[in-house]
């Protein structure tokens, strides 16, 4: 059964069907019960009358007695008949009884109920011995009668139900559609609402069913409230950031069309390129934080941690040669961890970028991997200047730099760290050095 796709027309079908249902089977057992209890009380009735023949038997008639037949003193009488045999030859009958015994002579007499056909008709016949074995009697009763009167009881019983029925039926579409009336209400309430608008959806006198679904429609507003504030702020942080690599290129680019001197044009053309690869630096970090946010990368499978890292200082050592930095890589073999690839290695290339970049000329940068108590450990340390433990504290902050490195950055680093940390279920923790003196940072994940 294919069931209507409003609510309230599948509370109605299914209401009434199973309404229906019970009422069907309650008047089939009314039914039943009530052919039982009738069959039951007409047939005490012909056994008493047998039993008052009987008795009016006590004494056998005479030869000489003839066939009696009794008078009709009731309109209901043709309906009942019976019969009094006495050493097999009729006694005394009613004037609707055959001469002929109600059931085959044929066959062995014996006492109790029994159904016969007399003359086109079904007839319940009770037969019984009188005070000697030579006096047989039989009452019978037409079955039809016994079906008008079941009819009857009937009619007086189910006809209320027949009436209440459809009363039933309205009772129950009223009840649906009040209760079901808070739907409908939420339902027009969101229909009015403002595209932009996120506040809270306040229902009164809201069931208890629909609060758990209020609470998270009103939920999700919140969320996208959330998100769209933050997208704002981060167009605003981002537009503001972008202005100043792009003013500085513009100043340069008009430095070298006005120099004349081709050694000063050469360092303001050298100048643009810098502020171009600064611009181009800023641009891959926003993207890369644009996709986080946007819930990229949830691929999960088994990654060698120590060889990825091996891989990222691979590709950042011409930066650190040219700085005359020395980089140690301590990463051990199995240390598996379940995520990413591309967010691990998006993690460990800033943490390996920011050590190089704050890192002063010749100093050292130790990077290890270790596996340690069902963890897998990443821990980069530097021999640079560190941080206070005031900037320590704001760091993942956009767009927050530490003042007075004398390197070039957007601050999103420190954020994009955060963020992949947060996405592959890694713990963060930023402290002082005890071994180099500088800036220690260690990622720690579940192992694998």
């Amino acid at each position: 059964m294919t069931l209507p796709r409003s609510l309230q027309g599948r509370l109605l079908s299914l209401v009434l069907g199973l309404v229906a249902g019970v009422w069907l089977v309650t008047a089939v057992m009314t039914w039943l019960d009530a052919r039982h209890e009738l069959d039951e009380l007409l047939d005490s009735h012909l056994a008493q009358g047998a039993a008052l023949l009987v008795a009016q038997q006590m004494q056998p008639p005479s030869e000489e007695e003839r066939s009696i037949e009794a008078p009709v003193l009731h309109r209901y009488a043709p309906r009942v008949a019976f019969q009094v045999f006495h050493e097999g030859r009729l006694a005394m009958r009613s004037a609707n009884a055959p001469s002929q015994p109600m059931i085959d002579s044929g066959r062995h007499f014996a006492s109790g109920f029994s159904t016969a056909h007399i003359d086109g008709a079904t007839w319940r016949v009770f037969a019984a011995h009188g005070s000697e074995r030579d006096v047989q009697v039989y009452v019978g009763e037409r079955m039809d009668s016994r079906s008008s009167i079941l009819w009857a009881v009937l009619r007086s019983t189910l006809w209320p139900v027949f009436v209440a029925l459809p009363l039933l039926a309205l009772a129950v579409w009223w009840a649906v559609r009040r209760g079901t009336l808070p739907l409908r209400r939420l339902g027009r309430t969101l229909a009015r609402r403002e595209p932009q608008a996120l506040s809270p959806v306040v229902l009164d006198d809201a069931p208890s069913e629909m609060t758990p679904m209020l609470d998270a429609l009103n939920g999700l507003f919140r969320r996208i409230g959330e998100l769209l504030e933050s997208e704002r702020r981060f167009t605003a942080d981002a537009a503001h950031e972008l202005r100043t690599p792009i003013a500085a290129i513009r100043a340069q680019a008009q430095v070298a069309l006005a120099e004349t001197d081709e050694g000063r044009r050469r360092h303001a053309l050298e100048a643009t390129l810098s502020g171009c690869d600064r611009a181009t630096h800023l641009v891959e970090q926003l993207l890369t934080l644009s996709r986080l946010e946007a819930g990229a990368g949830a691929e999960s499978k088994p990654v060698d941690l120590g060889a990825l890292v091996r891989g990222v200082v691979a590709e950042a050592a011409p930066a650190a040669i040219g700085k005359q930095q020395n980089i140690e890589v301590d990463a051990a073999d199995e240390c598996l961890v379940r995520g990413d690839p591309m967010l691990f290695a998006v993690l460990v290339r800033n943490l390996v970028d920011n050590a190089i970049r704050y890192s002063p000329a010749l100093a050292a940068i130790h990077i290890g991997v270790v596996r340690w108590q069902g963890h897998v450990r990443l821990r980069v340390e530097d021999s640079g200047p560190g941080m206070k433990e005031e900037d320590i504290a704001r760091c993942g902050a956009r767009f927050f730099r530490v003042l007075g490195s004398g390197e070039s950055g957007s601050g999103l680093g420190w954020s994009i760290i955060r963020r992949v940390a947060s996405a592959q279920q890694a713990v963060v923790r930023i402290e002082r050095s005890g071994r180099l003196g500088g800036l220690a940072v260690d990622v720690e994940w579940a192992a694998a």
